[in-house]
């Protein structure tokens, strides 16, 4: 008998979550809202549905795509985590001097931070996804979704506006800078 190398991945689907499976589209639907996935980029990956789990198998498995397996799985379960909980990513605002203003523009998709350092000149962050959410409480920028990467994104577009250059960040602490990230309550 000759042992072909084989290796599978099994992905918990929660009752209240529906995942469906069209080739290598999978769609996960929950109580906070829909996302879609297409992993065809991933050759020689295999996924199915069997019961209340999502099947996520390779054969002729060599360590690319052992991990690529992984990779997948971890996806799906982070679209399963966010259709079900949602993510929340928290960022402080800190200044010294020039008080900071944050303002959400939604209609154009950016996050406007005014009076950085005292420049005249706003910098800009872009919000990805249309499930995202930016507001700001207090001292505090508040971002939330369904989709981690998208959320973790935006987070991340929205501190490295308010990079400093040509400053030393220890005496230059000026800015908005990522403090908490989870799940929402």
């Amino acid at each position: 008998m000759v042992h072909i190398p084989h290796v599978f991945t099994e992905v918990e689907v929660p009752e209240n979550v529906d995942v469906k499976i069209e080739g290598m589209k999978v769609t996960v639907s929950g109580p906070k809202g829909t996302l879609v996935r297409d992993f065809s980029h991933a050759r020689g990956v295999i996924l199915s549905l069997k019961e209340n789990k999502v099947v996520v198998e390779a054969f002729f498995a060599n360590r690319k795509k052992k991990a690529l397996v992984g990779t997948i799985a971890a996806h799906i379960r982070n679209m399963i985590r966010g259709v079900t909980r949602g993510y929340r990513y928290r960022l402080k605002i800190i200044y010294s001097h020039f008080p900071i203003t944050v303002q959400v523009d939604e209609a154009a998709g950016v996050v406007r931070i005014k009076n950085f350092l005292g420049e005249r000149a706003d910098r800009i962050a872009k919000i990805h996804g249309d499930d995202v959410k930016v507001r700001v409480e207090g001292e505090d920028v508040v971002v939330e979704g369904i989709d981690k990467e998208h959320v973790g994104q935006t987070a991340a577009n929205i501190e490295l506006a308010t990079k400093v250059k040509d400053k030393d960040r220890r005496v230059f602490a000026d800015g908005i800078y990522l403090y908490d990230w989870g799940e929402e309550e």
